[in-house]
């Protein structure tokens, strides 16, 4: 076997700049996917028709295409047509926060529903308003039941986060390939990179289960 980790410690600090990138865009991926997802989830629950079919055909057309697709058309079709010279960055966050927002609505929307239906029936009853009801009564008990199925999906952002590598951006991936090309040796570096993924994962998880364990001393 060919191996010789020792010629990618030179560009262990770059490739380590590839975390801030990658954790940047993210993070920004996650909020907007969050808080379009409940707005989506909202929408489906509604008995206005018009906004539950803009949802459910929102949500059919992200979950229904590739993700890479997505990244690609943003990136490259946004320009084409409107001569808008998009940064890789933005064109990151919005693909994965679209994307994030369709899977985001839908466990959402699970978890409105999974709620007591006397929760509802008896805030209606007290004359409570719907924004305040959904607000203050249904959707803090909805993220409780739902949180593991975020966590899951807000992990896998992280893990397909690889992909924006393929427009430019200078992510942790991204600079791994770099680092190989210029040694003409890719194992070394990508391998590297692959710790660093299932490290940022692993802590995800580990963070997932302490704040579900103390949602769950706190009822």
């Amino acid at each position: 076997m060919n191996l010789d980790f020792s010629q990618i410690v030179p560009y262990i600090p770059f490739i380590l700049e590839g975390i801030g990138a990658t954790l940047k865009f993210v993070i920004v991926s996650i909020l907007a996917g969050f808080i379009l997802g409940t707005i989506l989830a909202i929408f489906k629950i509604t008995s206005f028709w018009p906004l539950k079919a803009i949802a459910d055909v929102y949500t059919s057309i992200f979950r229904g295409t590739p993700l890479i697709l997505q990244l690609m058309i943003i990136y490259l079709a946004i320009p084409q047509l409107t001569g808008y010279d998009i940064s890789a960055f933005l064109s990151a966050v919005l693909a994965f926060g679209l994307n994030s927002a369709a899977y985001v609505s839908e466990i959402i929307r699970a978890g409105i529903m999974a709620v007591d239906k006397g929760q509802t029936e008896a805030a209606k009853a007290l004359g409570v308003p719907y924004r305040s009801m959904m607000l203050n009564i249904i959707l803090p008990q909805a993220f409780k039941n739902i949180l593991p199925a975020l966590m899951n999906e807000f992990i896998t952002l992280t893990k397909e986060s690889a992909l924006v590598s393929t427009i430019g951006y200078l992510d942790l991936m991204r600079r791994a390939q770099i680092a190989g090309a210029d040694l003409y040796r890719n194992f070394e570096p990508l391998f590297f990179a692959g710790v660093i993924y299932w490290v940022m994962v692993t802590i995800l998880t580990l963070a997932g289960r302490y704040v579900e364990r103390r949602m769950r001393q706190s009822d």
